[in-house]
């Protein structure tokens, strides 16, 4: 099956309005987004993360390279219509909630009732089933996030690409569309998730890229990414936490990180203190460590030291 999202080897410069420099703001981009999954795109601010939204989108054109979405070429009209898009900023219309999602529906070619139904139901998933029939205007940020995305959802999209979903949302609204998004997945379909709320990602993501100076520096499957490699978790019990420096205890149970060269060592100074082996497992990473890794080696690298 083909990828939903593929950037070809893409690059893309501006000339600076002020210093009328070529800027590059990604280079040699490549990067494929599967059927049925959610993917992760991070990166700091300026990286280049939502000039590959924009080209994914059609609103701009890559200096090089290709790219396809849905198996057409970026910009296609007719494949945006099988599309969700939420930006980072969102800017609506000043109309009821209830209408508002009407002619967005509208745009991707739906009407009757089958609209009124989906508007109904997508209301209902943001939780504003309540705030149909007010003037969108008179929204806090959440609220305009939510409706945001509400749009986004109108059109049952094969692919929703979201930039920043929920950086204007309290804890419970977070659970609320974390809970969507598992659900969009589970339905079959494909989610590209922008964020920079990396517990969020952390929380729903099948794979993670991070993005830095306009080049991929690091993608993988996100369970694979947190594991480190140079680093064992080991759990046991029936041992004096006193006797284990560095170890922790819950629930009865020692827990303590080694080296993996000293794994062996490890375990055998626990036997012999009549302990007993719980466990053995890679020491699990944050994403944020994996994150602030990745920025650090680049700009590195970037800089020459």
């Amino acid at each position: 099956m083909p990828p939903v999202l593929d950037f070809g080897n893409i690059t893309k410069e501006y000339t600076s309005p002020v210093t009328r420099k070529r800027v590059v703001a990604l280079q040699d981009f490549s990067l494929q987004v599967e059927a049925g999954e959610i993917f992760g795109f991070l990166g700091p601010n300026g990286a280049g993360k939502t000039t590959a939204i924009h080209l994914a989108m059609g609103f701009m054109r890559p200096t090089s390279g290709h790219g396809r979405m849905l198996g057409r070429p970026f910009g296609d009209a007719r494949t945006r219509r099988r599309v969700g898009f939420l930006a980072e900023n969102v800017a609506l219309y000043h109309r009821t909630a209830d209408r508002l999602l009407s002619f967005y529906g509208g745009l991707n070619g739906l009407g009757g009732s089958a609209l009124r139904q989906q508007a109904s139901q997508v209301l209902q998933y943001v939780g504003l089933p309540q705030e149909s029939s007010r003037n969108v205007g008179k929204f806090s940020r959440g609220m305009l996030q939510r409706i945001g995305l509400a749009q986004a959802l109108i059109n049952d999209p094969e692919l929703l690409i979201v930039d920043e979903p929920t950086s204007a949302l309290d804890p419970i609204a977070r659970i609320m569309v974390r809970e969507l998004f598992l659900k969009f997945k589970r339905a079959g379909k494909t989610l590209f998730l922008s964020s920079h709320l990396l517990s969020e990602v952390e929380a729903v993501c099948d794979r993670v890229a991070i993005i830095a100076g306009g080049k991929i520096r690091r993608i993988g499957r996100t369970a694979e990414l947190l594991q480190s490699k140079d680093q064992l978790q080991i759990v046991c019990k029936s041992v004096n936490p006193v006797a284990i420096p560095g170890g922790t205890v819950r629930d009865g149970l020692v827990s303590f990180a080694v080296e993996n060269k000293d794994q062996r060592q490890a375990i055998e100074k626990v036997w012999s203190l009549d302990g007993e082996i719980v466990s053995v497992n890679p020491v699990r990473r944050s994403l944020e460590e994996i994150f602030l890794e990745v920025t650090n080696e680049a700009a590195s690298a970037e800089s020459g030291t």
